[in-house]
């Protein structure tokens, strides 16, 4: 049975039943309706992160993360609107009723997780004004100005109020950067004669040639580019260093070196053969990091009217700031009706508000080497892999298979709402595994000195491990404003982070080894 349909059994919702909503429903049945609905949709619309931690929640009766949520609401409302043609009058008035409440649910979300931007108003966005202004002249459909936000660089804020499936942002095709853009290149009878190289790569070379390129069609999009990205991909060698004790530190150590390998299996040997369509002053390995970090921060995977998935940059679009609680959602797919692509919004957005893209569900370290930046707030899938051994369980009476998880991992304890007994805010699957490697025997529900004595077990030596993490990650450090390095003030941020989370594991550990021995406490002798 897969995970989310055994998770779905294990809160009592029966896969084959249907949900009934009389037409007499009073507001409140309404509510309690909606409640089951959305308790179920939570597990529907899980990743595998949340799957992963979704157990550990007290019957799934609260948010578990605010991009979940969103993801929850909208499936309900998705089936409410197909539904909501061709109904007689009271139905539709009923359903009506429901798809009112959810959308207020929708707004609530977004005013508790909201982040308040606040326009830095003496910086300057004329190139990315003009590069607006470009667009709306060939054919592109815009909400929103581009300005400065503190703390965030350039964002896109709503010039009006926008309502739960407007439109905030339509670009054309005929204004997407894609692979169409190499066969028009005089580079494109080269790249064919290169085995093996793929499309984002001649991508990449293409736009390391074409911001330079005074008569491109995208001329204005490369001028609102910045000189550099600041990424972890750039991160010096003091911030690298900073980053000693996390996986991060290995992480990033390992994409330079593929980034230089796959350098130096193209150059210099493009250009010394073909100098004038790769000129060696404009192919420096700088500037080959600054079109990688281009491409990996920038780009969107869209699927094209063709069925197609191709990697893009979408100019405009790039201003979109990531949220753990973001405004669009949905998008990456080309609207055959109008063939562009559609940023609709999944919350409402109020005039003057920064307007939030997901870039996907990323932990901080990913968006750190990737993007140049840790997320505000709760990032629910700020997650730390444990290098466990999975053994796969071959008697099925046993009860649930440790083998439907092939890793493990921890994230910060106070993202769990269930810290009793048994659960001590700690990952079901991981405390399953545990338990399994200390006693194959079935696990009983009903607390028994010798269950007991496997959890104290089980806890003391997760707290030797997570001991010896945190004294490897050292002691706190705080940056020294200006003069600390941008890449250092990332590094030393990630590396707080990553001590706040083992910390947090520690004491739901010491936590849980107190709750233990009292109840052991009980037992005689």
């Amino acid at each position: 049975m897969e995970v989310d349909k055994k998770l779905l059994k294990d809160m009592g919702f029966d896969l084959e039943s249907s949900v009934y909503i009389k037409s007499s429903s009073t507001p409140d049945q309404l509510k309690d309706v909606l409640d089951v609905l959305l308790r179920r949709a939570r597990i529907v619309n899980f990743n595998e992160v949340e799957l992963y931690f979704g157990q550990d929640t007290i019957n799934l009766g609260n948010c578990i993360s605010p991009k979940n949520e969103l993801e929850a609401l909208h499936s309900i409302l998705e089936v409410i609107d197909k539904s909501l043609s061709g109904e007689k009058y009271t139905i539709k008035s009923i359903q009506q009723r429901l798809r009112d409440e959810i959308v207020e649910r929708i707004d609530k979300v977004g005013r508790r997780f909201s982040e308040v931007a606040k326009i830095v108003g003496d910086s300057s966005c004329e190139k990315e004004k003009r590069l607006l202004d470009w667009g709306i002249n060939n054919g592109v459909k815009a909400k929103l100005d581009i300005a400065y936000v503190e703390g965030a660089g350039r964002g896109a804020i709503a010039n009006e109020d926008l309502k739960v499936g407007d439109i905030a942002l339509e670009i054309p095709v005929s204004v997407i950067i894609c692979e169409d853009v190499l066969h028009e290149s005089d580079m494109f009878p080269i790249f064919e004669k290169v085995d093996g190289i793929s499309e984002e790569t001649m991508l990449l070379l293409w736009s390391m040639k074409e911001k330079h390129n005074n008569n491109s069609k995208f001329k204005l999009y490369f001028d609102t580019l910045p000189k550099q990205f600041d990424t972890g991909l750039s991160f010096g060698i003091d911030a690298v260093m900073a980053l000693d004790g996390t996986l991060l530190l290995e992480e990033i150590v390992q994409a330079k070196e593929h980034l230089r390998a796959q350098y130096d299996e193209l150059f210099p040997a493009l250009s010394n053969h073909n100098p004038d369509v790769f000129p060696p002053e404009l192919y420096t390995w700088e500037q080959f990091v600054w079109a990688c970090e281009l491409w990996y921060s920038n780009s969107m995977k869209v699927i094209f009217s063709d069925g197609k998935l191709r990697t893009c940059l979408i100019p405009i679009a790039g201003f979109l700031n990531h949220s753990i609680c973001p405004h669009i959602m949905k998008y990456g797919r080309i609207d055959a009706s109008t063939n562009s692509l559609k940023f609709p919004l999944s919350r409402p957005c109020h005039s003057g508000e920064q307007c939030f893209l997901s870039y996907g569900n990323f932990s901080s370290s990913h968006l750190l080497t990737f993007y140049g930046f840790i997320p505000r707030g709760d990032n629910p899938y700020d997650v730390i892999p444990l290098d466990i051994d999975v053994v796969q369980d071959e008697d099925p009476e046993v009860g649930p298979a440790a083998s439907e998880w092939s890793s493990h991992m921890v994230r910060g304890t106070w993202l769990s709402k269930n810290h009793e007994i048994f659960h001590y805010g700690l990952p079901h699957p991981l405390l399953d595994h545990l338990r399994r490697a200390r006693n194959s025997a079935p696990q009983s529900s009903t607390p028994t000195r010798e269950l007991l004595e496997t959890d104290l077990d089980v806890l003391t030596d997760l707290s030797s491990t997570f001991e010896a993490m945190l004294e490897n990650l050292g002691d706190e450090k705080l940056d020294n404003g200006e003069r600390t390095s941008w890449d250092v003030k990332l590094a030393i941020e990630f590396k707080n982070l990553q001590r706040r989370i083992v910390s947090s594991i520690l004491s739901s550990c010491n936590t849980g080894c107190e709750l233990l021995e009292s109840e052991l406490g009980k037992y005689t002798v």
